[in-house]
C-alpha cells in the first residue's frame, strides 16, 4: 500500500515563494513516477508537473514553467514542488500523485494525497 501526504500549503502574497512536500509511504517509492496537480473551484484538476522515478526527467505545464521546480529524494521517500513568483491564478488545492508512468494525465496515477490548499493574494 502506498500513501501520500502533502504539506507546506498556506497563504502567501503574490510574488512570494512556497515549497510543497509530499511524504510517500511504501518501499516502492523509488520505482514510482510522481506528479503534481492542482484544482481550483469550478475547474477540472490540471497537470502542474511530473518527475520520473529516478528524478532524471521532469516536465511542467506552460503556466508554471520557469517558476516551479519539481524534485524528489528517493532516500527519504519525499517529493517536492518549489513554487516561486506565485500568482493569484496559482491559487488552488495542490495534489501529489504517484504511479508507474510519469504522465500529464491524472488518470495514469494510482495513488493520491489528500491535497493542500495554496492561497495567493494580490
Amino acid at each position: 500500500q502506498v500513501q501520500l501526504v502533502e504539506s507546506g500549503g498556506g497563504s502567501v502574497q503574490a510574488g512570494d515563494s512556497m515549497r510543497l512536500s509530499c511524504a510517500v509511504s511504501g518501499r516502492t517509492f523509488s520505482s514510482l513516477a510522481m506528479g503534481w496537480f492542482r484544482q481550483s473551484p469550478g475547474k477540472e484538476r490540471e497537470f502542474v508537473s511530473r518527475i520520473s522515478s529516478s528524478g532524471g526527467v521532469t516536465d511542467y505545464a506552460d503556466s508554471v514553467k520557469g517558476r516551479f521546480t519539481i524534485s524528489r529524494d528517493n532516500a527519504k521517500n519525499m517529493g517536492y514542488l518549489q513554487m516561486n513568483s506565485l500568482k493569484p491564478e496559482d491559487m488552488a488545492v495542490y495534489y501529489c500523485a504517484a504511479g508507474w508512468t510519469a504522465s500529464w494525465s491524472a488518470r495514469n496515477y494510482n495513488f493520491w494525497g489528500q491535497g493542500t490548499q495554496v492561497t495567493v493574494s494580490s
